[in-house]
């Protein structure tokens, strides 16, 4: 039986294509930037299969949940996916959180209200948990867990945040309906095989009438790993066929770790770290030759400024912002082995957020760069989807086991 989903704020798709890689199929892929979208649609027209199939709406997340007709899905939908705006938390952004009108916690929560899925994940920024964001993020929580304690028309958010805190404290869930088990857990995506040091904030939850004990995917990579195969074993400078003479020195500020590992006499039991080495491996330089891949052109004018060194090739890259000037630009370059920057190209910048190589990108680089940086690396997505599906698929083998029905069965029933 296959899964079903709605993706939300799904941007060129880096999360929604982590969830078709889990195994589920979407109903609606919602996204109101134009150039996400018409990266999409330029895909399907490619004929890419793991967005060919896909049903993208172009359109606002809050005018699509009003009109979408979910009498088919209420129930019944396993999975709603989406990552909000980030800007309204973003370490970058003006951090007005509520104020910003491009806060979209609370249509996500409608949504969710509205088809009442059997589990969601919801990705935002590590700056969403700041301590000066403490009270508007439990805020947020609570609204997930209890989505249908909806905020009255002359209630202030504070005071909707006292009344959900309430249903928490009285444990009411009798009495609130729909509910959620909650689980946040913040997370860097180097320590899921990722090439880049991504903090993300990841929100899983998981219907209440679901006997789910669910905890976010164990971390498979390490900076140990990664500092033992360099300066332990030297089997990532073999890897990379760098002779012995045109290894670099240790860096100082590793001499301590690489000690301690040495000492150890066994490897760390995760695999290393990826690097921007590590995943540019096989592109050409794009300032001598284009090569093949897609969008893999050469893009002038880096430069390194206070704050903003750009990324060492044998690190994982640095985070990737959205845009290509301002901290974006100067965070979006790779540092060469001669101590120069150059800007990552459109498809060195996908390699670093796990999008496969036959995935191409609508627009300028500029405005690539953005919808990379806003996307969710697809690698982390599938861990996280695939998770959520593995706990649903065994509830719903434990169902049928029991001789129980489940809802997409009674659904059909009626």
């Amino acid at each position: 039986m296959s899964l079903s989903s709605i993706e939300l704020f799904a941007g060129a798709g880096g999360l929604a294509m982590g969830v078709s890689l889990a195994g589920f199929r979407s109903h609606s892929v919602v996204e109101w930037d134009k150039w996400a979208c018409d990266t999409v649609r330029q895909n399907q027209q490619r004929g890419y299969p793991l967005v060919r199939d896909w049903p993208v709406v172009e359109g606002d997340v809050r005018q699509w949940s009003q009109d979408f007709n979910a009498e088919d899905l209420e129930g019944t939908l396993d999975l709603v996916a989406g990552g909000p705006p980030c800007q309204p938390f973003s370490m970058g952004g003006k951090h007005k959180a509520h104020q910003d009108s491009r806060d979209m916690f609370p249509a996500t929560v409608a949504v969710i209200r509205k088809l009442k899925p059997r589990a969601f994940i919801v990705e935002n920024v590590k700056g969403l948990t700041r301590s000066s964001f403490h009270n508007y993020y439990q805020y947020i929580l609570l609204q997930l867990e209890f989505p249908e304690v909806n905020r009255r028309p002359d209630e202030s958010w504070a005071d909707h945040h006292q009344r959900l805190q309430q249903c928490k404290t009285a444990k009411r869930r009798g009495s609130v309906g729909l509910t959620y088990n909650v689980m946040p857990t913040l997370v860097n995506a180097a320590n899921y095989g990722v090439p880049q040091k991504r903090e993300r904030v990841f929100i899983v939850g998981f219907r209440s009438d679901l006997p789910v004990r669910w905890s976010f995917p164990r971390e498979t990579h390490s900076l140990d790993a990664l500092l033992h195969d360099q300066w332990v074993t030297g089997e990532y400078w073999d890897r990379h066929k760098f002779a012995k003479s045109r290894r670099p020195a240790m860096p100082k500020t590793h001499v301590n770790v690489v000690a301690r590992l040495r000492g150890l006499g066994l490897p760390p039991t995760r695999a290393p770290w990826q690097t921007v080495r590590d995943a540019l491996v096989g592109l050409t330089d794009p300032e001598k030759t284009e090569g093949d891949a897609l969008s893999h052109r050469f893009q002038g004018g880096a430069r390194v400024y206070p704050g903003h060194t750009g990324s060492p090739l044998d690190q994982p890259a640095k985070t990737l912002k959205a845009g290509g000037h301002g901290v974006p630009g100067g965070e979006n370059m790779m540092v060469r082995e001669d101590g120069s920057v150059r800007y990552f190209t459109v498809r060195e910048s996908a390699r670093l957020q796990t999008f496969p190589d036959g995935y191409d990108f609508h627009g300028s680089w500029t405005e690539a760069m953005r919808q990379l940086g806003n996307a969710v690396p697809v690698a982390l997505g599938r861990i996280v989807a695939s998770s959520v599906a593995e706990h649903l698929l065994n509830e719903d083998a434990r169902r049928a086991m029991s001789g129980q029905q489940t809802p997409e069965l009674l659904k059909a029933q009626e």
